[in-house]
């Protein structure tokens, strides 16, 4: 049986009240078919029932779990290929070049998921640049779900994931097959920090960026809050930073302080010059 309009609205404001995340008017049968699992292992006769105890209970572990359940977490190694041919190419030789008194380089993957973006970045500079190994490069990598961070720092990785992006070679190299899983090496997993982020409220205890990987993230936010996350992306990029969008995120007609770079078939955005 289908969620009512009403049910539906409550998941819809939960939400977005706990996460930014907008619900359009088209999800109800994603609603259903993600809750659906945790109604089933609370020994519940529908999603309806489990939407009855969240409105009828405080905050608890039953809407932490179906808060988590609604969150998008889909992501792969080195997704959308050309962002980090930018980098490797392009941006971390001018970037190194640039920091070579410093000997320092911070990167933040602003929505990790279960940690395929942050760890190809490791990957890539191990791979590509392991003359700054000696130098303090600090990757962060941030989500709001507790679940997908859990993912991340364990770094194991099924066979489908393993082969979603990352080549033969660099699975071989940078990962250790045990049974039918995956697990990242020590040398790539120490490198980077996962914590806990919501990028809807106040960023504290964050470096200035030198690279700020913010994908897929801003489609699910409404215009309000995209500015927000912009704003908050200005003060924390260096001026001569570079933030990645998803492919079909913009900062077109949301903040006019960033101007677009292309790198070949890449798109990135700096502040724009005063």
């Amino acid at each position: 049986m289908s969620i009512s309009s009403i049910d539906f609205e409550h998941i819809r404001k939960l939400l977005y009240e706990k996460t930014s995340v907008i619900l359009p008017d088209n999800k109800v049968y994603f609603v259903e078919s993600r809750l659906a699992p945790i109604a089933n292992s609370e020994k519940l006769n529908s999603v309806s029932q489990l939407i009855a105890q969240l409105r009828t209970n405080p905050w608890n572990d039953l809407h932490k779990r179906a808060i988590e359940a609604l969150l998008t977490t889909e992501t792969f190694f080195f997704r959308d290929y050309y962002p980090f041919e930018a980098l490797r190419k392009f941006i971390l030789p001018e970037l190194i070049n640039k920091r070579k008194i410093d000997s320092s380089l911070n990167i933040w993957s602003s929505a990790c998921s279960s940690g395929q973006e942050p760890y190809s970045i490791a990957i890539l500079l191990q791979e590509h640049f392991p003359q700054i190994n000696s130098w303090n490069v600090s990757i962060i990598a941030s989500d709001i779900s507790e679940e997908m961070l859990k993912l991340s720092r364990i770094g194991n990785y099924n066979h489908n994931q393993v082969n979603r992006g990352l080549s033969v070679y660099l699975r071989n190299k940078y990962f250790q097959q045990q049974g039918n899983k995956w697990q990242i090496i020590p040398e790539i997993s120490h490198r980077v920090q996962f914590q806990q982020l919501n990028l809807c409220k106040i960023w504290n205890n964050l470096p200035k960026m030198d690279l700020i990987f913010l994908r897929n993230v801003l489609i699910y936010f409404d215009i309000k809050n995209k500015r927000n996350v912009l704003f908050q992306v200005r003060k924390l990029l260096k001026p001569d930073g570079y933030l990645f969008l998803g492919g079909g995120e913009t900062t077109v007609n949301i903040d006019d302080n960033f101007e677009y770079v292309k790198f070949e078939k890449a798109i990135c955005y700096r502040l724009r010059s005063k």
